[in-house]
Parts: C-alpha cells; structure tokens; sequence
C-alpha cells in the first residue's frame, strides 16, 4: 500500500471515497471494474461502500464471503452500481483472483509487470476488463501513480495523451466535467456517422 500513500486521488468528488482509493490499491481496481454503464465518480465510490458495509477490502475476505450476503450487502441503497448482483459476484471474482495469484496484494498486478504490453495484458485477464477498459486503468496508473512501464504509452493509445478523454485524466470536479464533455462529444460524432 505504501506505493500509493504519496498520491491523492480524486475522481469521485467524496473525500472519504477518494481517501480509500488512495490508501488501497485494490479499491483502485475495484473502482475501475464497476465504471461501466455507470457514471464514474459513482462507480469510483463503489469500494468506499464495501468498506463501510463490509468493513474490509481484504481481497481473501470479499472472495470467502457467502455470495448472497455480499451481493445483498452491495445492492443496499445506494447500491454499489445499477446492476449490483452481477457487479458482486464480479467483484468476489476479481477478489479471488487478487488473493490467489497475486497474494492479496492488487499493486503486484502492476508492479510485476515486465513492460506495458504485460501490464496491459495482466489487466486485461481481470474480469470485467475488456481492452479499453485496461487500457483507460494502465494510463490511471501511469498518469495518476506515476507506475510507467516501458511501452506504456503505445499500448493505451490516445489515453497517454494530454487532455480529458477518460478517469485516468480527472483529478478534481472541473476535470471530471471536461472528460464527460469529452464523453458526449465522441458519442454524438459517432452518432452523427452511423
């Protein structure tokens, strides 16, 4: 954990929410998983509200947890995502993943990583990760946690340039703004194509 105590993120516009983004990188994942059909800062309180209901973010814990006890627990008003059931049973997924091969410890996803094609690569085999989706959390990790391997820029793409194109480029309300600004201009331009 100590890799990212000298960093403060903020994406979700919660103090406490960001905090524990901050202090755990496995809340970092966590929050990144959930950031899909979702708006963002709220997908990025996602881990905050397992802590407060579930009092740990131990990946070995969540994963052992009885699966309709934690789906019940992440569906609690305000759930943790539109779809919390499915969302859960990812997330003790991804725990289970976390604790067995990466021993307990999220960072050594990224700090194993041989160069950013593997990083990309190890993201990417997390479930819930599709390649834009890792590719947005490798370009986190690198803008945000200063975690660079080499290569890392041509394996995110656009996401490694300056600007406001995804989470990895908020750090404040007024960034989040630019990046759903962003969001809506890439939509309706492609709307406006198909």
């Amino acid at each position: 954990m100590s890799a990212m105590a000298t960093h403060q993120i903020r994406i979700t516009g919660d103090d406490v929410a960001d905090q524990v983004l901050s202090d755990d990188p496995f809340a970092l994942l966590v929050g990144m998983m959930l950031d899909q059909q979702y708006p963002m800062e709220h997908a990025f309180r996602g881990p905050a509200k397992v802590l407060e209901r579930f009092g740990t973010l131990d990946p070995a814990r969540i994963a052992e947890a009885d699966p309709e006890e934690f789906a019940s627990l992440c569906a609690t008003p305000p759930a943790i995502h539109r779809f919390p059931g499915s969302m859960a049973a990812r997330l003790q997924e991804l725990a289970r993943i976390v604790a067995e091969e990466h021993g307990g410890d999220a960072s050594r996803i990224w700090t194993g990583a041989a160069d950013g094609r593997d990083l990309l690569r190890r993201v990417m085999a997390l479930p819930g990760f599709g390649k834009q989706k890792a590719q947005i959390f490798v370009a986190l990790l690198a803008k945000q946690l200063d975690v660079r391997p080499q290569g890392w820029e041509a394996v995110v793409g656009d996401y490694a340039l300056e600007g406001h194109r995804s989470v990895a480029d908020v750090v404040d309300g007024a960034s989040l703004q630019k990046v759903r600004d962003f969001k809506k201009e890439k939509k309706a331009a492609a709307k406006a194509q198909g």
